[in-house]
């Protein structure tokens, strides 16, 4: 049986996430507000077909998290590629006393966090992508200085921690770690294991990841399409 973090988006996308994707054939992406997300069954033909009947028109991607590089379809090119690290904390770092400072996120945050999230580019962002799961972030004097929060689930349980980020002048304050230890006793206390993406050539993110209990599980690769 297919381990469900080797294909995230198909696991996400065909399980607990797919009340918000949309199919064609053996091809399904998430909602675009959402994000750009993708895959199909396999690389033969017909699911390669089903894949590049889900773009959109000029201007639209679709991302696919595989382990690696995925073939453009007929109609399709390839216009980027990023290698990632996924990586899984089995024994996380719980929450101290200083993480009970994040605060949770909602709907009249969304202008903040998208405006945080663009800056600083932890990954796509859309104007829904705040609703994939809970999402919290750190305040000072009513500024939201840095957030983060769930996104896919591609298996039972297992919880992607994601949007990590915070703003230039905050960093180095340890704010990232603390609300990465908020996000992850949530999934803790629903029995999932914490789970993530980092760009490969992040050594000072992979880092801080792994002083919190995550270890590298595999290489990954995003794979962007776009219309040839």
């Amino acid at each position: 049986m297919l381990y469900p973090l080797d294909r995230p988006v198909w696991g996400m996308l065909g399980g607990r996430q797919g009340h918000l994707a949309a199919a064609n054939g053996t091809a399904l992406r998430i909602d675009p507000r959402y994000g750009p997300f993708a895959a199909t069954a396999d690389q033969g033909e017909a699911a390669q077909a089903d894949l590049a009947g889900l773009l959109r028109g000029e201007g639209d991607e679709l991302w696919l998290v595989e382990p690696e590089e995925w073939p453009a379809p007929p109609g399709l090119q390839v216009l980027r590629t990023a290698p990632l690290v996924q990586m899984v904390a089995e024994a996380p770092a719980p929450m101290g006393e200083r993480d009970a400072q994040a605060v949770l996120l909602g709907e009249s945050d969304v202008a903040e966090m998208t405006a945080l999230a663009l800056a600083t580019e932890p990954g796509p962002w859309g104007e829904l992508t705040h609703r994939y799961g809970a999402f919290y972030g750190i305040r000072q004097d009513g500024q939201l200085k840095a957030m983060a929060g769930i996104r896919m689930l591609p298996g039972d349980g297992f919880a992607e921690v994601s949007g990590v980020c915070t703003w230039p002048a905050w960093r180095g304050q340890g704010l990232a770690a603390s609300l990465i230890r908020r996000v992850m006793a949530d999934i803790v206390g629903r029995g999932e294991v914490p789970f993530l993406h980092s760009y490969a050539g992040n050594a000072g993110a992979i880092a801080l990841y792994e002083s919190l209990g995550f270890r590298i599980r595999r290489p990954m690769m995003a794979t962007m399409l776009g219309k040839a």
